[in-house]
């Protein structure tokens, strides 16, 4: 009689395990402050790459789905111009990286200086869609960084001044979800234009404790990065405009079946003896 007690209460036991769930997860740094547009473009003929990086904190494994990030394209330049969406990740410095060069103020608190490759996406290769949305049909930074981005000691520009475009929110969809373990990583995103450029706007920011700020490189200046604040413009540190969106497992399922099996062998121990 026990044995059959114990073969019902095994079963039960397993069949009140409950399935696992996401958990949503969601980040941004907020709405453009209108104090800096940066360059971030993909590298096309005649135009080297420029990129712009800001930072986020993973608590736990996260997958990620989606992405926007905020931006300005010239006054009269169709959202239809805007023909490819590049979105890499990176580590912080020095993970992926060689020793410091001495060619930036530092690297402390720096993205890495090369991006993680399973984390990439680009809608030239298909795995991201994206969408171009009006925000505003003009919009002013009160700084800008485009070309001013040297080597030590040649960093310190002022920035380019003041520029006006048409504000555009740029909506990306990982058509292949991205996985990443808890940690510190820099977001980057790219866009490139058929005609002009995308400059990524700045954010007050997310204010988390260990939020860092943004930096920015070219082609000239990798494979070490500058801070946009402290090194290129004396602005105090700033952030970028951007979101992510993706999702939390928990409980996990190997979790909730250590969590059965736990149950059973403490079941076996009471019916069995």
């Amino acid at each position: 009689m026990r044995v059959r007690i114990f073969a019902v209460l095994s079963v039960a036991a397993l069949l009140t395990i409950p399935a696992a769930a996401n958990n949503v997860f969601f980040f941004t740094t907020g709405s453009p402050d209108g104090q800096m547009a940066t360059l971030s473009r993909v590298p096309s003929t005649g135009k080297i790459q420029a990129e712009t990086a800001d930072d986020f904190i993973l608590s736990q494994s996260t997958t990620l789905t989606k992405a926007t990030f905020i931006g300005l394209i010239p006054t009269n330049a169709p959202l239809s111009s805007v023909s490819q969406v590049e979105i890499e990740f990176y580590h912080l410095f020095p993970k992926d990286s060689g020793p410091f060069d001495n060619r930036v103020t530092t690297r402390n608190n720096s993205p890495a200086d090369v991006e993680i490759d399973s984390a990439t996406r680009d809608s030239a290769a298909g795995t991201l869609s994206y969408t171009v949305s009006l925000v505003n049909p003009s919009f002013t930074a009160a700084n800008s960084v485009v070309n001013g981005i040297n080597t030590f000691p040649n960093q310190f520009t002022g920035g380019e001044g003041a520029v006006t475009g048409q504000e555009v929110l740029i909506t990306v969809d990982f058509n292949t979800p991205i996985g990443l373990a808890a940690d510190h990583y820099f977001f980057r995103p790219e866009a490139l234009m058929n005609s002009g450029d995308f400059l990524w706007l700045s954010a007050p920011g997310a204010q988390f404790t260990g939020d860092l700020q943004t930096w920015m490189r070219n082609d000239n200046l990798a494979p070490d990065w500058s801070r946009i604040g402290a090194d290129i413009t004396g602005h105090s540190p700033i952030d970028a405009s951007f979101s992510l969106t993706g999702t939390v497992p928990e409980p996990s399922t190997l979790g909730l079946l250590g969590g059965g099996l736990t149950a059973l062998a403490y079941l076996r121990r009471k019916f069995l003896g």
